[in-house]
């Protein structure tokens, strides 16, 4: 399935007519997946990228709210949430690594904390007077956009690492925090996904082979699988879920 198809999820049907979702970078890959999957479902979705306006993309993205944003200005952060006029499911997706900049320089480890941790956490706070509104059947919720990487040491990228491993700890203690707000707080944690960005990997077959060996399932992942967990997640379905990381890898982190 390609990025920008709708996903058709074979015996789940998700509804989600009248409310209102914010999925931050959802002009491509995972987040594009998750974004079209609630628009799919009925939602109003408000999707953010760094470019000036949503023509400035080759993709139509003219079924979504664009509001232009860089995960390094904290204005931008507070301006995109002051400009939500409601909003019951925030998806902090946007997110980088700076693995060809060298990570190990300290700047630009701290920039991967801020890009993929701080600024989750500015915009799930900027973002928290909206949600506790929601009249959603499981109340507001916020999904966290981790990785394996989050579990296991990977030697080129220490900053997004940490950033990951340190976001499934903010889940969990967000979802300590706000639970009391109705706001359910929740991780995915997505293996190897197919998209334009992990694209090249495919065709190097030397490179993949030693990951499908490890993943039981034998294939990468669609962004419509992230889509569905995330979904999910956010669903009545998991009204008793919180704090909660749920990894969705084909299997590649219980191989021994």
């Amino acid at each position: 399935m390609s990025e920008s198809s709708a996903p058709a999820y074979a015996n789940v049907r998700y509804d989600y007519a009248g409310s209102h979702v914010l999925v931050t970078g959802g002009t491509a890959g995972i987040g594009r997946g998750i974004a079209g999957a609630y628009r799919a479902a009925g939602a109003n979705v408000t999707i953010t990228g760094t470019r000036a306006t949503a023509a400035d993309y080759d993709e139509d993205l003219s079924g979504y709210r664009y509001l232009q944003l860089s995960l390094t200005d904290d204005a931008g952060i507070e301006r995109v949430a002051a400009a939500l006029p409601r909003l019951d499911i925030l998806v902090n997706n946007a997110g980088a690594n700076y693995m060809m900049e060298d990570e190990y320089r300290p700047d630009v480890f701290e920039r991967s904390l801020r890009v993929n941790l701080t600024s989750a956490y500015r915009m799930a706070h900027a973002c928290h007077p909206h949600l506790k509104q929601s009249q959603l059947p499981a109340g507001g919720s916020v999904i966290g956009l981790a990785s394996l990487t989050s579990f296991f040491g990977v030697e080129v990228v220490p900053g997004y690492g940490a950033a990951k491993g340190g976001l499934v700890q903010l889940t969990k203690t967000l979802a300590i925090h706000w639970a009391k707000d109705r706001i359910r707080v929740n991780a995915v944690a997505a293996g190897l996904i197919e998209s334009r960005m992990t694209g090249p990997m495919m065709g190097m077959p030397d490179m993949m082979r030693p990951f499908f060996e490890r993943t039981p399932l034998g294939r990468v992942g669609q962004p419509s699988e992230i889509a569905g967990a995330v979904l999910y997640l956010t669903s009545g379905a998991a009204g008793f879920v919180t704090g909660t990381t749920l990894t969705v890898d084909g299997g590649y982190s219980v191989m021994g």
